[in-house]
């Protein structure tokens, strides 16, 4: 990779993951409580709110980088290779955002599912701090290997980030040439990409609610369990409503961490 691509993309990411894990991590951990089994106030409530906070800024910089590295890469070299194929730039564009940012999750999810497992089961009160729910996972008392425990979900949280990431990057990236197509320039302004990211991060969030709250009881379960079998399972015992619990605090979230992780993004990369 080129580094005028390579340095941006690292130092940008690791920026705008960072001050986003900061600044939002009780709204997650109030949708993390609302999604797991028990409901809010039995995960802990108002309490502790910032456990668990350790892992994710640990996970954040790495996560990010990862991402946009991948993602910035992938978006140089595959439009052009998709613009010969391809007549309609904007089905083009689409797709690149699309591929490109799949690719991009896939790469993130090596550093962000094991912080996820620590973090969440931190959040619902399991232990007092990300490092003694890392001693627990590292004793394997359950048997499974260090593997199956740390990535516990991995399958789920690619199933959830690829439907997030192809609505929310595609649909950011349109709002940012239509909104720049009305100004003088190519790019819009970091306040302007913000405002996009917000409003592509709050739609994708509340349409993938339900592949979240799979991935969160997945993460929390103390066994492995098919994905399938714990979809029937909820079903069964909670209904059909359980799917969107936590929509609105993670739909916020999102939505407005979209703002500071992409406007930070923006920000940092503008200065290159």
């Amino acid at each position: 990779m080129d580094s005028s691509l390579f340095f941006p993309s690292l130092i940008s990411g690791a920026a705008a993951g960072t001050s986003t894990d900061i600044a939002f991590f009780p709204i997650d951990t109030i949708k993390t409580r609302l999604q797991a089994k028990g409901g809010f106030f039995y995960n802990g409530g108002y309490h502790g709110i910032y456990r668990g906070l350790g892992s994710a800024v640990v996970a954040s910089a790495p996560s990010a980088s990862l991402f946009f590295i991948t993602y910035d890469s992938m978006k140089y070299y595959l439009r052009p290779l998709l613009g010969i194929y391809i007549m309609d730039e904007q089905i083009a564009d689409t797709m690149s955002h699309m591929v490109s940012s799949s690719i991009g999750e896939v790469s993130a999810c090596m550093v962000r599912v094991p912080a996820e497992v620590i973090k969440q089961r931190t959040q619902t009160h399991r232990t007092n701090s990300s490092w003694q729910t890392l001693r627990l996972l590292l004793r394997n008392k359950n048997g499974e290997g260090l593997r199956r425990n740390l990535y516990r979900g991995w399958t789920t949280t690619i199933m959830r980030e690829i439907p997030f990431t192809c609505i929310q990057f595609p649909l950011y990236e349109y709002l940012k040439k239509k909104w720049a197509s009305y100004g003088d320039g190519n790019r819009v302004p970091p306040w302007k990409g913000a405002i996009c990211g917000s409003i592509a991060g709050g739609i994708a969030a509340a349409l993938t609610t339900p592949l979240d709250v799979l991935k969160t009881r997945l993460m929390l379960n103390e066994q492995s369990i098919p994905v399938m079998q714990l979809l029937k399972h909820i079903y069964r015992e909670e209904g059909v409503k359980v799917f969107f619990s936590g929509v609105g605090p993670r739909t916020l979230w999102i939505s407005a961490g979209g703002a500071i992780f992409l406007g930070v993004y923006e920000a940092v990369h503008s200065l290159f």
